[in-house]
C-alpha cells in the first residue's frame, strides 16, 4: 500500500487486519509511514503542515512578523479547526486583534508578544525547564520562551533577573535550578550570564542573546558571540531574540529525560 492515508484507505487497511490478510504490526508500519507523509493545507498564501505533531510531537507554530494579520487570522483558525494546540509569536496589535476576531477563544500573552490557543486535554507536565534572564529588559524573550514550553506542556520555573552584575542572586536559586532537565538563560549586553549558569547545573543549558545594551553590543551580536565561545561544555546557542527556538528545543530534551 503507497497511497495516501485517507478515510478509504484506512479502512481498507483495517479491513484487511481484520481479515487476517494483514499482520498487525505490518499494518501499523504502514499506516505510520503513510501518516507522515500526509500531505500539508495549501491555503495560497501558506502550506500548512498540520502533521508535523506526527513527525516532531510538537504542532506547527505561526511567526506572525511579517505576515499580514489576515493572513495571521486565517493560518491560525485553519490550525485550530484540526483540533490541535495554537501557538502565534511576534503579534504585533492589529494582528492580535484579527486573530481574537476570528478565534475569541484565543490568549494573548503581550509582554511574550503571543497567541496560544489550547485545546488539548489537561494532563501531567512532560519535563521541567527553568528559564531565566539576566534582567528585567529581557523579559520579552524570557516570556516568548516561557509560554511556548508551557504550551507544549512543559513545567516552567520562571527565574527573572538574577544576572551576573549581582551573582548571589543567581547563587540563591541553585535548587530551584537542580531540579530542571533543562534550563534556559537569555541575557545581553556581554551575555556572560550562560556560561555562570553552566558551571553550576549538570543539565544542558540553552542560551538565547538579546538584542539587549549599548552601542558596542551590536544588537545582541556580542552576547551571540560571547556565548559561542563559552568555557562550559553544556551551553548551546540560539539565535538572538530567539525564544521560541530555545523553548522548542529543551521542550524536546525535557520530554525525552521526563521519560527516562
Amino acid at each position: 500500500m503507497n497511497q495516501t492515508i485517507n478515510r478509504a484507505s484506512l479502512l481498507a487497511l483495517l479491513s484487511a487486519v481484520e481479515s487476517g490478510k494483514l499482520p498487525a504490526a505490518r499494518a501499523a508500519e504502514e499506516f505510520a509511514g503513510q501518516l507522515e507523509r500526509m500531505p500539508f493545507e495549501d491555503i495560497g498564501h501558506a502550506r500548512i503542515d498540520h502533521h508535523r505533531t506526527l513527525r516532531h510531537g510538537l504542532p506547527e507554530v505561526i511567526f506572525a512578523a511579517g505576515k499580514t494579520p489576515a493572513q495571521t487570522a486565517e493560518i491560525f483558525t485553519r490550525i485550530a479547526a484540526s483540533g490541535a494546540d495554537v501557538l502565534a509569536t511576534r503579534a504585533d496589535a492589529e494582528t492580535v486583534l484579527a486573530v481574537q476576531m476570528a478565534v475569541p477563544a484565543v490568549q494573548h500573552h503581550a509582554l511574550a508578544r503571543c497567541l496560544t490557543l489550547r485545546q488539548s486535554a489537561a494532563g501531567g507536565h512532560r519535563g521541567h525547564i527553568a528559564i531565566l534572564c539576566a534582567g528585567t529588559s529581557d523579559l520579552p524573550v524570557a516570556e516568548e520562551a516561557a509560554v511556548t514550553a508551557e504550551l507544549f506542556g512543559v513545567r516552567v520555573k520562571r527565574l527573572f533577573d538574577v544576572g551576573v552584575a549581582g551573582v548571589h542572586r543567581l547563587l540563591a536559586v541553585r535548587e530551584e535550578l537542580a531540579a530542571a532537565h533543562v534550563v534556559i538563560v537569555c541575557a545581553g549586553m556581554e551575555g556572560a550570564l550562560p556560561s555562570v549558569v553552566g558551571g553550576l547545573v549538570g543539565v544542558p543549558v540553552i542560551a538565547v542573546p538579546t538584542s539587549v545594551g549599548y552601542g558596542a553590543s551590536f544588537g545582541g551580536a556580542t552576547a551571540l558571540l560571547g556565548m559561542l565561545n563559552s568555557c562550559s561544555p553544556n551551553v548551546s546557542v540560539v539565535n538572538i531574540d530567539n525564544g521560541f527556538g530555545a523553548a522548542y528545543s529543551a521542550t524536546l530534551i525535557a520530554r525525552a529525560a521526563h521519560r527516562d
